[in-house]
């Protein structure tokens, strides 16, 4: 989870940068042939390093998009199932008991349509992944020890997500159980406790294994 969810209106869709430019990549061919695997979600708990390894993907010329920056979520009310237009930072007490961060179906279709022919990344979480598993080709999951946890949300400078109290026991809460929930899947794990550039080959690596070694 990322603050900017809590800073961002969750009702609009914002066109990034990052959306514009994934869309023309696809639009004149991506940067490797799909063969059967078009989109892969690359997931994993807060402070796995997603965002860096989208950002690392981007520069070596993937489609690469961050469904926390890129407008693909939003958070929730659990309980009326309506968008939260404005949610409080920092999250009080509870307030992640009630309301949670939602990927919207919709939006996931529109990539994998656009996608057909191209291998797209998309890197995030989402309570709701459930409702979007059956559009990915391929599931990947970052993994990291709870030492590395607590002191990659401690010490990270572009998203202050996990330094407040709340955020840090929901993110402890859910680590130890991610590698046993996406090995039950058949998703990819990955240790992402390594370098980033080897974090990035692995995912790589296990897409082109995928795709029969091409």
């Amino acid at each position: 989870m990322a603050v900017d969810r809590l800073c961002r209106s969750s009702h609009s869709v914002e066109v990034t940068p990052a959306l514009i430019a994934a869309r023309a990549s696809l639009a004149r061919g991506g940067h490797v042939y799909a063969d059967g695997v078009a989109v892969v979600w690359v997931t994993g708990n807060s402070g796995t390093g997603k965002s860096t390894v989208c950002g690392v993907l981007r520069a070596r010329g993937y489609v690469a998009l961050d469904a926390d920056e890129d407008g693909f979520s939003r958070w929730i009310d659990r309980a009326k199932g309506e968008v939260v237009m404005d949610p409080p930072y920092p999250v009080p007490g509870g307030w992640l008991d009630r309301y949670g961060w939602a990927i919207v179906r919709e939006r996931v279709e529109t990539l994998v349509e656009e996608s057909r022919f191209r291998i797209a990344f998309l890197c995030g979480s989402a309570e709701n992944e459930a409702d979007i598993r059956d559009l990915f080709d391929a599931v990947v999951c970052l993994v990291i020890n709870e030492d590395t946890l607590r002191h990659r949300l401690a010490t990270r400078t572009t998203n202050p997500f996990g330094q407040h109290p709340e955020e840090l026991a929901a993110a402890l809460k859910w680590n130890p159980r991610m590698r046993a929930i996406y090995e039950s899947r058949g998703a990819t794990v990955i240790d992402a406790a390594k370098p980033v550039t080897e974090v990035v080959d692995s995912v790589i690596d296990a897409v082109q294994e995928l795709r029969g070694g091409a």
